[in-house]
């Protein structure tokens, strides 16, 4: 009589281990890069995520990409090989595109922190991903047949990669980047003597940092972005009486939340700098201007919009911010995958910065008068400077527009610094009047 002998069932884990058993060396290599790529998105948005935030902060952020690591994962060792190679191609470029962040820091921060750790282990994996992907194009490529049809195939392969790259992928990368990446300090600005260090607390909880120089004429301008770039305007206005303050955005510099270059959320900033000066006593009654470059220029004009308290905004360089404004711009029929690539950047963004785009600047821009706005936009500049001409059209009185044919973006001062001086401060001493 035979004893029978009955396995005992594994668990999970056994299970895993046995499966990863029969993988190549290839597939283990790849489905960690894979795995290391998610740690560092899991740990960016719901471990460690920015001061100020929670994981709840980053829903769409933290659960879409996951969601396609996750299947990912599963699909590699299933997958064949044209398959494997797409899914470890585009691993490697979102393995490179989270590690910028932690190089990023490490470069200009001061030094990595939080998760920018896992976010060095995310460069090595996508390299390898990377590697792997162009591996398995090569070792998989079609030998045999006519020589017609595997020419046929690989040209159209290859057309498929360069829509597919400047289309889809770089803007993609970008729209991380944007959601990810803050830039320069206000209080390394140089003011003067006369400068305060400030906070401001903003209407959904955030702690921003900054400074103020204080008005000697009963008049504070809010000078945006905070960084370097606006020093020379800033000084330029506490030259003339100005009370000056300048803040670092959510997410750049010493402030808290997640930062987001193209100022989606830039509105309840500006917001609690406007309620900082209506409650200095240094500061007049209904005498709150604001200076806005580039970006600033247009979260300015949505503020002045929507807060009557923001009584003059000059907005130079402002263009687009979403698709609800790229679509505007003046194109040709073969400028096509251009506006799909701004459309897939819009998307992207709102997922990794986990709002969606403000309203098209034009239908804003009328709800400014009777306050006054100075637009000015340069010949050199973005493509997108050109819609001031059209925000321009929408405003209501008073309003101008300069245009200074040969200044690049945001260096109307550099180009022309006598007339900039004394066409910016004459708006405001005429539109802020004692």
């Amino acid at each position: 009589m035979s004893a029978v002998v009955v396995a005992r069932p594994q668990n999970p884990l056994q299970r895993a281990a046995v499966m990863v058993g029969t993988w190549s060396w290839g597939i283990r290599l790849a489905v960690l890069g894979l795995v290391l790529v998610a740690l560092h998105v899991l740990d960016d948005t719901s471990l460690q995520p920015q001061p100020g935030t929670g994981a709840d902060d980053h829903l769409a952020s933290g659960l879409v990409p996951l969601g396609l690591l996750a299947l990912a994962i599963w699909a590699y060792p299933r997958a064949r090989a044209g398959a494997r190679a797409a899914i470890a191609l585009s691993g490697g470029v979102l393995g490179l595109v989270v590690s910028v962040e932690a190089v990023y820091a490490t470069l200009v921060g001061g030094g990595p922190s939080g998760d920018d750790f896992t976010g060095f282990a995310a460069l090595p994996a996508g390299l390898v991903l990377l590697a792997l992907g162009i591996t398995t194009l090569w070792r998989s490529r079609r030998r045999g047949g006519s020589v017609w049809r595997r020419s046929l195939r690989r040209l159209l392969v290859l057309a498929a990669v360069v829509v597919t790259v400047p289309v889809v992928v770089v803007p993609i990368g970008a729209a991380y980047l944007f959601a990810h990446l803050g830039r320069g300090v206000a209080t390394n600005v140089d003011l003067g003597p006369n400068v305060e260090p400030i906070r401001l607390r903003t209407s959904d909880g955030l702690t921003l940092i900054g400074s103020y120089v204080p008005s000697r004429n009963g008049a504070a301008i809010i000078v945006g972005p905070g960084y370097a770039s606006t020093q020379e305007p800033a000084r330029m206005l506490v030259r003339h009486g100005y009370g000056v303050l300048l803040f670092d955005q959510r997410g750049e510099g010493r402030s808290d939340g997640d930062p987001n270059a193209l100022g989606w959320s830039a509105e309840k900033d500006f917001n609690a700098a406007i309620a900082f000066l209506e409650r200095r006593p240094d500061v007049d009654h209904g005498r709150i201007g604001g200076l806005g470059l580039s970006v600033a220029g247009e979260t300015l004009l949505q503020t002045a919009a929507h807060n009557i308290a923001l009584r003059a905004v000059v907005s130079e360089g402002a263009g687009s911010r979403s698709i609800r404004e790229e679509r505007e711009m003046p194109r040709h029929p073969e400028d096509w995958p251009d506006l799909v690539s701004q459309g897939v950047l819009s998307g992207a963004v709102t997922v990794f910065a986990n709002e969606t785009p403000p309203a098209n600047l034009r239908h804003l821009v009328a709800a400014i008068a009777p306050r006054a706005v100075f637009l000015i936009s340069a010949g050199h500049g973005v493509p997108s400077e050109i819609l001031n001409r059209r925000y321009y059209a929408e405003a209501g009185q008073p309003k101008s527009l300069w245009e200074i044919r040969e200044a690049g973006h945001t260096g109307g001062l550099a180009s022309r610094p006598r007339e900039y001086e004394a066409r910016v401060v004459d708006f405001f001493d005429r539109s802020l009047p004692a």
